[in-house]
């Protein structure tokens, strides 16, 4: 059973935030977290207001049933819609109370995707590649804006490293479940004898963040200048636009020359290094607040291998969820991707609905 007073909190926080957005005296700052917080509570606000209608539509009902002036039809059609509200009740339940599971407080937000080959040469920097296509595809179908930010191509025509960002509604709600390392089983194109090679590439999912959700000070950083360089070391500028930025306290350090601008590319690095900065203090902070962190689907850890590719099978595999879907062409053209992460995600809400049993 759900409390009363937390669905008509929904109600009223949904009111309030309406009337504050209208009134045009948000801070700007804060306008697009607070469109996106009003945009996520209209998604329940029905059910909220018709879960909380059930209790007088119920005693309605039942005063048909206890009274013995009414006829056999109209008790049969009170039961039935007795019947009816009982179903709706428990579909609308379930849907609050996944609603107000603990949320993780990134969920609604934008996301910076870094791709890197992994163990296996060429053939991993070939898959890093494929990667970042079935991406750009889900963002496709999904109509989410993919930026590119950073990207380092290898001799074979992969990619060693892609870096991008991308923008939408709840973003990282979705994407934080590929964070880990994926690997894929295929007979690499110069292999003459046939045999399955493996290699991996790992995925890093940030939460894009602003100067409203961490504080970093100026004095903090180093930034250093230099001519971006192309292959083989030879410099591609002839003016010092390459920016690297070095976070003193965390020894996070991010460089960006993609850009002929300085400006540019400093702009982009400290995009990326909020993240980085960012991602890794929540990290520690999870830790130390509960190892039940670790259990969860979405939790992010980069070393714990999440996917299996296999080529020769024509089969993805999860192993968070023991997952396999025997249509691997389908899910790299980023078709079938929204059945997968569907069922992460009913994975980590069933394990958080457990925590708040226990």
């Amino acid at each position: 059973m759900i409390p009363i007073q937390k669905v008509k909190d929904i109600i009223v926080r949904h009111d309030n935030l309406e009337k504050e957005l209208s009134s045009g005296k948000v801070d700007a700052k804060l306008f697009a977290k607070k469109s996106k917080e009003y945009s996520n509570l209209g998604n329940i606000i029905r059910i909220a207001k018709e879960y909380l209608n059930f209790e007088n539509e119920k005693k309605g009902l039942e005063q048909i049933l206890e009274d013995k002036n009414n006829d056999s039809e109209m008790i049969e059609m009170a039961k039935r819609d007795l019947n009816e509200m009982e179903s709706k009740k428990i579909k609308y339940e379930n849907e609050l109370k996944i609603f107000l599971l603990p949320k993780d407080e990134d969920d609604d937000k934008n996301a910076i995707i870094e791709i890197r080959a992994g163990t296996g040469g060429l053939e991993a920097s070939l898959f890093c590649a494929d990667l970042f296509k079935m991406y750009e595809r889900v963002c496709s179908k999904k109509k989410w804006q993919l930026e590119l930010i950073n990207i380092s191509k290898s001799e074979a025509g992969g990619f060693k490293e892609v870096i991008f960002s991308v923008n939408g509604n709840d973003i990282y709600s979705y994407l934080k479940y590929e964070s880990g390392v994926h690997r894929v089983q295929r007979i690499p194109k110069t292999e003459t004898q046939g045999r399955v090679h493996t290699s991996a590439a790992t995925v890093a999912v940030l939460p894009e963040v602003e100067d409203v959700d961490i504080q970093i000070k100026e004095s903090d950083l180093r930034i250093d200048v230099f001519r971006a360089g192309g292959p083989g070391g030879q410099s591609v500028n002839t003016t010092d636009s390459a920016v690297r930025i070095t976070h003193i306290p965390s020894g996070v350090v991010v460089s960006q020359q993609d850009e002929k601008s300085q400006h540019k590319n400093k702009a982009k690095a400290l995009k990326i290094l909020r993240s980085r900065v960012y991602e890794a203090e929540k990290r520690k902070k999870d830790l130390e607040r509960s190892s039940n962190r670790r259990s969860q689907i979405g939790s992010g850890d980069r070393s714990e291998r999440i996917r299996t590719y296999n080529f020769p099978q024509g089969r993805v595999t999860d192993h968070r969820i023991n997952l396999t879907l025997h249509k691997l062409d389908e899910f790299l053209s980023g078709e079938i991707h929204e059945e997968m992460n569907q069922e992460l995600r009913l994975k980590d809400q069933n394990i958080k609905l457990e925590s708040l049993k226990q």
